[in-house]
């Protein structure tokens, strides 16, 4: 594994894919998914220009968080939440990127000390295995969602299928960005839904092109 060669790869295919999509230079950030690797690896990373890492647990972010927290780094909690497991972590998140129902943002807004950005995580592919909100199940919501004033939507999150096709990553990640625009024109104070978090290792490039901000890249980091 050659950390450096990989990572100046992946942050200049990022820089190419905005390019194509007319996009201005610095309008995708790229997360560091770290789930697979350990702390010294994820702190190889630092010094290399990354600044935003991602972790899918809650163990292993905190584990992380404390192991790096001299440094400074933007800390994006990006996999499913179980409620019990909120009060533990919630306060040392930046981003939070599995907003999936009311019940968790209900508990998010209990436990934490200050606002917390988050991701509403939205299901468009409608596979029964991904979490998310069903389109009309999240637009049915905005006002219960809207009351709780510790929680900054910053925007909307989705994954596509392992298996899906260039027309269909296209079809999830276009119908995401309408979502997102739906909601920004109903101009819900808490709801500034500026960003998207859209595309993975495989599908990035499909993502910035429908206007993805964040882009969560783990294997093109590490193979």
């Amino acid at each position: 594994m050659n950390l450096k060669k990989n990572t100046e790869l992946v942050f200049q295919q990022v820089a190419e894919a905005s390019q194509e999509a007319n996009r201005e230079q610095n309008s995708v950030s790229v997360i560091a998914v770290t789930k697979y690797v350990d702390v010294e690896t994820a702190e190889a990373l630092l010094p290399l220009g990354v600044s935003h890492i991602g972790e899918n647990r809650v163990d292993k972010f905190l584990e992380k968080y404390q192991a790096l927290k001299e440094y400074e780094i933007t800390w994006h909690l990006i996999g499913t939440l179980q409620r019990r497991k909120v009060k533990e972590v919630i306060s040392f998140v930046d981003y939070f990127h599995a907003l999936d129902s009311l019940k968790l943002a209900k508990e998010i807004q209990k436990r934490t000390d200050h606002v917390i950005k988050c991701f509403l995580q939205v299901n468009i592919s409608g596979e029964e295995s991904k979490h998310g909100f069903s389109k009309e199940e999240l637009l049915e919501l905005l006002p219960d969602l809207a009351r709780l004033d510790r929680i900054e939507y910053v925007g909307l999150m989705t994954m596509a299928p392992f298996e899906a096709d260039t027309d269909e990553l296209k079809r999830i990640f276009r119908e995401t960005q309408e979502l997102q625009a739906e909601i920004l024109e109903k101009q819900i104070p808490n709801m500034p839904m500026t960003e998207l978090s859209m595309g993975m290792s495989r599908d990035y490039k499909e993502a910035i092109q429908f206007g993805s901000t964040f882009v969560r890249i783990g294997t093109a980091f590490f193979k």
